[in-house]
């Protein structure tokens, strides 16, 4: 495993893989910087173009786009009160105070400087929790694989949203989906209704794009927009004295966002709202949160930031993303033959930790492009969403039909866009459906390597020869409904998040 990991730092130095993380940093911060525009719309839109790059080039642009986009959410909620993401609303409470004070650069620097550091100490954290679960998974065979896969999406059934049915049926749509084609076993067509381009299954980037980003552009146009003030980037820069004052903070958010990124269906908006409320719990004058605080933006934004690392750990090792961001990027692994899951690590072990490591050094990237920035994206803001509308529907059919010149792909697109405005305006959420999708042919696959395994009697098999995946069988469910009652049953919390989202 060390080896592995030698040979991936040494991957991760590539000047192209640098340059595109820089692309990625940019273009997050971009988008988020637009009010209405979204990280997830970032990364569905912008994800064709990971596909023509190396895996060790293409997936650190990703990860460029998800760390800058998080950060870039707060630049518009610190302005002018509208916070570029879900998980920006914390944010928004003491940043927009601060900027009618006067004190709008000193907020954006707290931003930009807690981000950094929640996120540098989190992803190194990722690393060493590779070591021992990347050990313990590449002990799986078939029927802890599918006992895993099973538990995955349960688990993201589970914590996806408000109403466990509605969730359980996207699963079942999603998996379905994923049989249309040649069954990977017998070689028989299944689902594909006569249709020739159905052979080989539905195309993974329509749907991504479909069922992500149009949905957002729908809600953007459907959203009236208001008019916006100019924001004034003003006063002084964030000093050391006040930056030293919110280490404990910081260190307490990054904890917080740390633990909640390990655990899969959270994600930023429940590490910022929790930082949120932890820091101001412990401050000795709490009555200053909400009225112009500058630790109320450094917890927000260390906790939030603190998520994307570990949401790498279930994600590159039992396939589980934490939201809908790392469930585009579960996609592009797979897209780019990178299978989350127990054989990663003995099949791609190097590229993988050469990604970890890129995460890590993407943060110094970040901290300077962010540092010199901040004044043009604090001019992008007041840029108008009817400019952009036609732009990003552009890029949306341009990038479906570049990846593979099929006309095809472009209906999909549509119809795929189509049924996630649809499930958005019934609030279903998506995200079930595209993990069953995903997961669906490495589960289906596992599923008849153990029935064969069995030889028919599959009780017995498992109760004698693979006693810790019937384990893993039985907890599932008894976990799912667990984790549903534990976050969406009385929590005042998770119903103060759900009105944030």
């Amino acid at each position: 495993m060390f080896d592995l990991f030698t040979e991936g730092f040494a991957m991760a130095m590539r000047f192209d893989t640098m340059a595109l993380m820089c692309v990625g940093l940019f273009s997050g911060m971009l988008v988020g910087s637009l009010p209405g525009f979204t990280t997830l719309m970032a990364m569905a839109i912008l994800l064709p173009i990971s596909f023509f790059l190396e895996p060790i080039v293409g997936i650190p642009f990703l990860l460029g786009i998800y760390k800058g986009g998080i950060f870039g959410g707060s630049v518009p909620a610190i302005l002018i009160s509208m916070p570029g993401t879900g998980a920006a609303v914390a944010t928004s409470r003491d940043g927009y105070k601060l900027t009618q004070q006067g004190k709008s650069r000193k907020a954006l620097d707290m931003a930009l400087f807690s981000s950094v550091t929640g996120d540098t100490f989190s992803d190194i954290f990722t690393i060493f929790m590779m070591f021992p679960i990347a050990y313990m998974v590449m002990q799986f065979g078939p029927p802890e694989l599918f006992a895993v896969l099973l538990l995955s999406l349960i688990i993201i059934a589970a914590t996806s949203g408000d109403n466990p049915l509605k969730s359980l049926i996207m699963m079942m749509l999603g998996l379905w989906l994923s049989f249309v084609g040649t069954d990977p076993l017998a070689g028989a067509e299944r689902f594909t209704f006569g249709l020739f381009d159905l052979r080989s299954g539905i195309p993974l980037l329509p749907m991504l794009i479909g069922v992500f980003a149009l949905p957002e552009v729908a809600n953007v146009i459907m959203r009236q927009e208001k008019g916006r003030k100019l924001a004034a980037l003003v006063g002084e820069r964030l000093t050391r004295a006040e930056f030293r004052r919110c280490m404990p903070t910081i260190a307490r958010s990054t904890v917080i966002g740390t633990g909640i990124g390990i655990v899969p269906g959270l994600g930023q908006i429940v590490a910022a709202m929790m930082g949120y409320t932890a820091a101001k719990n412990a401050s000795k004058h709490p009555e200053t949160f909400g009225e112009g605080e500058i630790e109320g933006v450094a917890a927000a934004e260390a906790a939030n930031n603190a998520v994307n690392g570990p949401t790498m750990v279930p994600l590159l090792t039992l396939g589980i993303p934490g939201d809908n961001v790392t469930a585009i990027l579960l996609g592009a692994f797979v897209a780019q033959g990178l299978r989350p899951g127990p054989q990663l690590f003995e099949e791609q072990g190097a590229t993988v930790f050469a990604i970890l490591i890129a995460m890590v050094i993407a943060n110094l990237l970040f901290l300077l492009i962010g540092y010199l920035s901040i004044p043009f994206f604090s001019k992008i803001v007041t840029i108008k969403t009817s400019i952009l509308i036609p732009l990003v529907i552009m890029f949306a059919f341009a990038g479906t039909y570049v990846y593979r010149s099929d006309p095809t792909d472009l209906l999909i697109l549509v119809a795929f866009g189509a049924f996630g405005i649809v499930a958005k305006a019934a609030r279903f959420d998506v995200m079930p459906m595209v993990m069953g999708f995903i997961l669906g042919p490495s589960m289906e696959y596992a599923f008849g390597q153990t029935a064969a395994m069995a030889n028919g009697n599959a009780l017995v098999f498992f109760a004698t020869e693979r006693l810790g995946a019937l384990c893993v069988l039985i907890a599932a469910p008894v976990l799912g409904y667990f984790l549903w009652k534990r976050l969406y049953g009385t929590s005042a919390l998770s119903k103060t998040i759900q009105q944030k989202q």
